[in-house]
């Protein structure tokens, strides 16, 4: 299935998940009572511990997707340079490689 490059992408489109709900605004339909401030304490507390989980997360997956990216690349130019090698031959105006010649060794016996 071809993706239309100009489509943009699910993941880009801003969501529900994005939209503040009752709990998040801090709206309540009855008046605030003194003792439930430890609660909300607790409740934030807890929020913000998920959320720097959360974030760990997040940043551990994005190193990988960028060594993986890297390892794309190095292979895509690999493969790139043997494309091009292979397309050199086959047009024939490739030179020779120059071998090195080695020393004769002989051994003498006193």
């Amino acid at each position: 299935m071809l993706r239309d490059k100009s489509m943009k992408n699910i993941n880009l489109i801003k969501g529900v998940h994005l939209l503040k709900t009752m709990q998040s605004a801090k709206k309540r339909s009855i008046p605030k009572a003194h003792v439930s401030t430890y609660l909300d304490l607790y409740v934030l507390s807890e929020g913000k511990e998920r959320l720097l989980n959360e974030d760990e997360r997040l940043c551990m997956r994005k190193e990988a997707i960028r060594k993986r990216l890297e390892e794309i690349n190095l292979q895509i130019k690999k493969l790139e340079e043997e494309e091009s090698e292979s397309a050199t031959k086959k047009r024939g105006d490739t030179t020779l490689p120059t071998v090195k010649k080695e020393w004769k060794k002989l051994l003498l016996g006193y």
